[in-house]
């Protein structure tokens, strides 16, 4: 466990520097397309504004790679916020120096100041001791509230702990952690993991922790092919990991030791390309035609995977099940979108939903996040918690049992 906001005593008057993850989409205006990922962090914000911190935002966006681009910087976040919030947020056009420290010296109690891109600096991603030491001196308390990125150990989100104290994670790092944890360590059964994706080995690390925990894994995405190609079936030209089929046949051999259900497509809808407008046709997944491809799970795939869903206590669902951003092709992802937002407001089943593709479908269907128990904001970090591996960004954080003094 770690500390949180919550064990924070006397902010009033303090520095506070929250890593947020503002690394969100902008349209050809530079104007915000999606605020998700803002408004998830409104809670610490508040919080801090309304007990008198000073708030010092600092956030990533894109890949500028230690490069000024103007395109990549962060006004129009900084514009977004202020009108959520409806309050004058100031923007600096810098995340260290002078300015940067003049600014804050200037600050009153509650105000907002959101610093420039930090990766504008090499040395953000290089997590540098010395850039890590000047963010660290621009204030008293640490909070890291962005979960997308706590897996990488940058000077922002893991260097900046070696130099500041108290650290500790904010409202959403804090709602992650609980409900991703929750589901690793006591998840309620019957169990079901949904992942889907196009390829094998971006998903090995989850698809064998989740087998440990799992009474049902179902696959699908074009990692299926790679799987049905190892039970000896044709895949015409669907995607396929050839280097990747021996481990298919592990985790299957593996799922079998360990009594878990593994669930691949019964039938496929394939088309000759990946392309709108295409014509396209529903087959047996045991014998896909040679010149086409499997695009999407078929009508009787997704009808099971509904009756498995249906009895399910909790769910964690990672990947689309079919090339959704296609109309031809979106059914399956739609139908498991649908599926869970029915257990969850009719059965009560803890649905938990991660990865950017993920949430890049339900934006599509129009199906509103809060349909689900916990949809996370994290897309490489979620993967890599679901993994079991320890992320950088939260192991940093102060633990619970450790004393905060500030």
């Amino acid at each position: 466990m770690k500390k949180t906001i919550n064990d924070l005593t006397d902010i009033k008057g303090k520095r506070v520097f929250v890593r947020v993850d503002f690394n969100v989409p902008l349209d050809e205006d530079r104007k915000v397309t999606d605020d998700t990922r803002i408004k998830a962090v409104l809670p610490t914000i508040e919080y801090l504004k309304q007990s008198g911190a000073k708030i010092i935002l600092a956030s990533h966006l894109g890949r500028p790679k230690g490069q000024i681009k103007d395109e990549l910087r962060l006004d129009p976040v900084a514009k977004r916020l202020s009108e959520i919030l409806r309050t004058n947020i100031k923007k600096l056009n810098d995340c260290i120096g002078d300015e940067v420290i003049q600014a804050i010296e200037e600050m009153n109690d509650g105000d907002i100041i959101l610093l420039e891109n930090v990766r504008f600096y090499k040395e953000e991603t290089d997590n540098d001791p010395n850039f890590s030491k000047k963010l660290a001196g621009l204030a008293q308390v640490y909070i890291n509230d962005a979960f997308g990125s706590a897996h990488r150990a940058h000077a922002s989100t893991e260097g900046v702990t070696h130099y500041l104290s108290p650290c500790v994670a904010g409202f959403l790092m804090e709602k992650e952690l609980h409900n991703l944890g929750k589901i690793l360590a006591h998840p309620e059964s019957p169990f079901v993991a949904i992942i889907g994706g196009s390829k094998v080995s971006s998903k090995i690390g989850i698809l064998e922790n989740l087998i440990e925990k799992v009474d049902t894994l179902v696959i699908g995405g074009g990692m299926i092919f790679t799987f049905l190609k190892a039970q000896g079936y044709n895949i015409g030209k669907s995607l396929l990991e050839e280097d990747k089929i021996e481990l298919a046949k592990t985790l299957m051999e593996k799922a079998k030791e360990k009594n878990v259900g593994i669930i691949l497509a019964k039938d496929v809808i394939v088309a000759p390309e990946c392309k709108a407008g295409t014509t396209h046709k529903l087959v047996s997944s045991k014998n896909i035609p040679d010149d086409m491809m499997g695009l999407d799970i078929g009508p009787d795939t997704r009808e099971e995977i509904r009756q498995i869903v249906i009895k399910a206590k909790t769910i964690l669902w990672n990947g689309p099940l079919g090339v959704f951003e296609i109309d031809s092709f979106e059914g399956g992802t739609r139908s498991v979108a649908q599926n869970l937002a029915e257990v969850t407001r009719n059965n009560g089943a803890a649905t938990i939903l991660g990865g950017g593709d993920t949430v890049a479908a339900l934006e599509k269907f129009g199906i509103s996040k809060d349909s689900y128990t916990h949809v996370s904001t994290g897309g490489g970090a979620s993967l890599e918690f679901l993994e079991g591996k320890e992320l950088p960004g939260i192991a940093c954080l102060d633990n619970a049992s450790a004393a905060v003094s500030n």
